[in-house]
This record gives C-alpha cells, sequence and structure tokens, in this order.
C-alpha cells in the first residue's frame, strides 16, 4: 500500500500550480495553544471542535480514500458510473449535515486509470456552490516520502493540493504517515502554512504517543496547536485505546480522527464466512477471521433492532460515544452516506458500549501497513 500511495504521489505532483490561486488573503499570527486539557473538544451546533484549534466539523465526517481509486477500492476501475455516485454521495452527505470532507494528496492517480481524489472533492464543492453557499470542511494529507525533504517540501506539496482543490486554503492539513526522517522539518512546516493562512489547523495521522507528544511540544513552541491525530480505529480496532494514543490526545486537547471505523465495510454485517469481500480485503478478513467476528455481530444486531439502527449505524455510533473521537467513515454511494447519517442523533447506554467492547476483545484487529506501534 505503501509503494501505491508512493506512486501515486509522483502523478499528484506533475500538477502546474494556477498563479496565486493559493494565496492567503493574510497571514495569521500564531496564537496561545492550550497548556493543558483546556483544548478538549467542544460542541457548538451539532459541530466538534478539533482540539484546540478555531475549526469546528461535523460530528461524522466522510472519507474520500475511494474516490477516483482504483488500487484498492472500486474492483480496479474508475467510470462514469462510479463518479455519478461518488457525487450523490458528496451530495448526500452535505444534505444531511456531514460536512467534513478528508481526502489526501496520493488517492488516485492517472497512471492508474484513476482520478485524484482531491480534484474530484474540489469539483463537488465548485458544482453545489454554484448552486447555494454551503459550509464545507475540507481536511486533506501531506505524503512524507523518502525523497522529500525540510518545511519546503509540505509547504510546495500544500499548494498543489490547493490548486486541485481549486481553493485558497483548507480547515485541516495533515502528515499522512511519519517519514523516514525530517519529520521536524515537516512540522516547521505545517506551522509555517497555519502562519500563511494556508491552513485553518494542522494534524499529523498515524502517529504513536511518543511522536504526537513530540510533534504537540514542537508546534506548542510555535504557538500553533496540534488538532488531530488521524488513526486506524473500529470496535474490532482497538490499538488506539492500547497503546497510549487515545489517552494521549485527551489529555493535550487532540481530537481523533477514526480511519476505518466499520474496519473497511466488515462492521457492516454484510460480510459473513460464506461471502468474504473480494478484491485486496479478501486477504485480510478471511472466512475463519469472518468466523470468529459472529458472536459480536449478533449481538450488534440484537442492540441495533432496539433502537431501529443497522450494524454500520451501531459500530459509528459505538465510536462516537468514545468521546473526542470522529469518525470517517469511507461513503461511495448516496446509499452509504444516507446510511452513516442514522448513526447521528442517538446514542449507545453506557453497558451497551463496554459490552461490546467486552465481546470485542475475542477479535484481534488488522493493522495497516503505514501505522506505527
Amino acid at each position: 500500500m505503501a509503494a501505491a500511495m508512493a506512486l501515486q504521489v509522483v502523478a499528484a505532483g506533475g500538477v502546474v500550480l494556477g498563479p496565486g490561486r493559493w494565496r492567503a488573503a493574510a497571514l495569521r499570527p500564531a496564537r496561545a495553544v492550550a497548556s493543558d486539557a483546556a483544548a478538549k473538544v467542544g460542541e457548538e451546533e451539532g459541530k466538534v471542535r478539533l482540539g484546540g484549534s478555531d475549526v469546528a466539523v461535523s460530528k461524522l465526517g466522510i472519507g474520500a480514500w475511494s474516490w477516483g481509486d482504483t488500487t484498492y477500492w472500486n474492483d480496479s476501475q474508475w467510470d462514469d458510473r462510479r463518479l455519478k455516485e461518488a457525487k450523490a454521495a458528496f451530495d448526500t452527505s452535505i444534505d444531511n449535515g456531514m460536512t467534513f470532507f478528508d481526502t489526501a494528496e496520493v488517492y488516485g492517480t492517472a497512471l492508474m486509470g484513476a482520478i485524484n481524489s482531491e480534484s474530484l472533492l474540489g469539483g463537488f464543492i465548485k458544482e453545489r456552490q454554484q448552486k447555494e453557499q454551503i459550509d464545507v470542511a475540507v481536511a486533506t494529507k501531506f505524503a512524507a516520502l523518502p525523497w522529500r525533504f525540510g518545511r519546503g517540501s509540505v509547504l510546495s506539496a500544500l499548494k498543489k493540493s490547493l490548486d486541485r482543490l481549486s481553493l485558497p486554503s483548507v480547515e485541516l492539513y495533515q502528515l499522512h504517515w511519519p517519514g523516514l526522517w525530517g519529520n521536524e522539518g515537516y512540522l516547521d512546516g505545517l506551522a509555517d502554512a497555519y502562519e500563511q493562512g494556508l491552513v485553518k489547523a494542522v494534524g499529523v495521522s498515524n502517529y504513536n504517543e511518543k511522536r504526537l507528544r513530540d510533534a504537540h511540544a514542537r508546534l506548542k513552541k510555535r504557538g500553533v496547536p496540534l488538532a488531530s491525530n488521524q488513526v486506524n480505529y473500529s470496535l474490532i480496532y482497538r490499538t488506539p485505546e492500547e497503546n497510549g494514543v487515545k489517552a494521549a490526545c485527551d489529555e493535550l486537547g487532540i481530537t481523533l480522527i477514526a480511519y476505518s471505523p466499520i474496519a473497511q465495510g466488515v462492521l457492516s454485517g454484510k460480510y459473513t464466512p460464506e461471502n468474504p469481500p473480494t478484491g485486496p480485503r479478501a486477504n485480510t478478513y478471511t472466512p475463519e477471521f469472518l468466523t470468529k467476528l459472529q458472536p459480536l455481530m449478533n449481538r450488534i444486531k440484537e442492540i441495533g433492532a432496539s433502537y431501529g439502527k443497522n450494524p454500520t449505524q451501531v459500530s459509528l455510533n459505538w465510536l462516537t460515544c468514545q468521546g473526542n473521537v470522529v469518525p470517517i467513515p469511507g461513503a461511495k454511494s448516496a446509499g452509504q452516506a444516507q446510511e452513516f447519517a442514522g448513526a447521528l442523533g442517538w446514542s449507545l447506554t453506557g453497558e451497551e458500549v463496554e459490552e461490546l467492547r467486552s465481546l470485542a476483545r475475542e477479535i484481534k484487529g488488522i493493522k495497516m501497513p503505514i501505522e506505527e506501534s
């Protein structure tokens, strides 16, 4: 997967930067960063504040990894039908108040017959804005590739992302994964982008506890709050609870953004030992794994029935019940986006949350290649 991402970013980097497209209206002075838990997540008007930043996003976001992708999703194909479905997913998300979208420069590449996810998202926003004014929060990511050095590489990549998105700035810019070297320079680049007004908040992704604390401390010296850490987190992959990442996020006032919150569709209940997923996921979520999962899935369905909710909605709600967590499930269609919206506006009881956690302890989650221990 990391190799595919590296190939994708080469293609992404070939976009010609439009003159002045990314220029910020004004430089942003660094502001004081909360020194304690005062920066914890706050809620206003149904939204969640990202850490100690000024950015508030919907309680449930939408991941755009699959939009344009041909290497992991969409059965290695991208066509007009899938494009229309992705656009419908975007519109349905907006209609249901899910206005936070997460993409990355490495999602989608023409070299593999795909379209860059940032370009698609930017087009969707522009088309919708022509019909009505919408309040959208966009997050994208910098790929920490071995041949990228120093803070300047972060600013250069960001400006190309803004060009593809056709936006003057984004709400959140994240380091996609820790680099093999040069991470202090990357963090300095995030702070530079914040001070120049190109981003409204900065975050990291796939950072373990030590790296997270180090990043928080370095940015704090610049007066820049570390708003988020995006990690793999779901009912059946609770590593952030076990390795100190969730606790550190809560302590430092950093929002945990949860990718793969329904375990790449496995917690939707549509896969069984007799009907496993196809494609790359087939090697991970095998019939043996799905057999072990069935007792948990049966209880999820029972609990969901008492609320009139399905397994996907129960699994997403379980995450929101953890506090300081914003799940970003990937929506490939209007139907999926509508389904995700059903995870909002209600809550599992504390007893149900703990019962599901207890049942899930029998399941060993699957680690993504770019995660740190």
